[in-house]
C-alpha cells in the first residue's frame, strides 16, 4: 500500500502534463504537474473504501467491540444493546485512547507536508513511528515473530525495524487474544448465575421452564448493581495505558 501511494504521488515526476500514463492524466497547476480531478477522487474514494477496515482493524475498536459482543452474550439479553450501539460507543472509545496518536501523526507528518517542508514519502514516515509505536506496544512477539517468517522478511535488529506488513497482522492477533481473555473473564460470575438457576428449577421439578429466562433478570440486576457499564467501559480504555 505505501509502495502504490508513493508511485502515484511520483508520477508526476517523471510524465509531462497532458500525457496518460496507465490511465492517470496529469493537469498543469501552479505548482507543476499534478494528479487531474477525476484521478484524484478515485483515489479518495478507494482510501475511503479501505478505511473502515483500517480503523477497525488497527486501533482499539477491534478489543472493544470484541469484549462488548461477548458481554452482551453472557447477560443473555440478545439484541440489547443493539450492533449499532455497540458499534458506535466502541467507535468512540477508540477516539479516545487513539486520540494522542492521532495528534502526533498530525504534527509530525501532515503539518509538515502540508506547508512543503517534506516531500510526501518524508510525510509517510514521520506519520508511521507514532503508529507503528503503539501497535509494538501490544503486538506480541511471538506473532511477530510469525508474520515476520510468513513474509520472509529479514530479522528485525530492534522493534522499529518491524515492517509494517507484519506488524499490522501481528497486532490483530494479540487484541483478538486479549479480547478473548477478557471475554472469558466476564463470562464466569454469569455462568455462575446460570448453573444455580439451572440447579434449583431442576430441583424444584421446574423442567418446562427454560432457565435462562429465569437467571436473565439475575444477571442484569446484578450487572447493574455493581455498575457493570462503568467497570467494563473504564476497564478496557485503562488496559491501554
Amino acid at each position: 500500500m505505501k509502495r502504490l501511494l508513493l508511485a502515484l504521488l511520483a508520477v508526476p515526476a517523471f510524465a509531462a502534463p497532458g500525457d496518460s500514463l496507465l490511465g492517470i492524466t496529469l493537469v498543469q497547476n501552479k505548482n507543476g504537474a499534478a494528479l487531474s480531478a477525476p484521478m484524484q477522487i478515485v483515489l479518495l474514494l478507494t482510501a475511503l473504501t479501505l478505511l473502515p477496515a483500517i480503523l477497525m482493524a488497527l486501533t482499539p475498536f477491534l478489543r472493544i467491540a470484541v469484549v462488548l459482543h461477548f458481554l452482551r452474550q453472557a447477560l443473555g439479553t440478545q439484541t440489547a444493546p443493539s450492533n449499532q450501539v455497540l458499534v458506535a460507543l466502541s467507535m468512540f472509545l477508540a477516539m479516545v485512547v487513539m486520540q494522542p496518536v492521532a495528534e502526533q501523526v498530525y504534527h509530525k507528518g501532515w503539518e509538515p507536508l502540508e506547508s512543503g517542508k517534506i516531500s510526501a514519502s518524508e510525510a509517510w514516515d514521520q506519520a508511521e513511528v507514532p503508529i507503528k509505536t503503539f501497535l509494538l506496544r501490544f503486538a506480541r512477539e511471538k506473532d511477530i515473530k510469525l508474520f515476520v517468517e510468513l513474509t520472509h522478511a529479514p530479522a528485525p535488529a530492534k522493534p522499529s525495524d518491524v515492517p509494517f506488513t507484519a506488524l499490522a497482522p501481528a497486532y490483530v492477533l494479540s487484541e483478538l487474544k486479549a479480547a478473548f481473555q477478557i471475554g472469558a473473564v466476564l463470562f464466569l460470575p454469569f455462568l455462575i448465575i446460570d448453573l444455580v438457576v439451572a440447579s434449583v428449577t431442576l430441583s424444584v421439578g421446574m423442567v418446562q421452564l427454560p432457565p435462562v429466562m429465569i437467571s436473565a433478570p439475575f444477571k442484569i440486576l446484578l450487572f447493574v448493581l455493581v455498575d457493570g457499564w462503568n467497570l467494563v467501559v473504564g476497564s478496557l480504555v485503562k488496559s491501554f495505558y
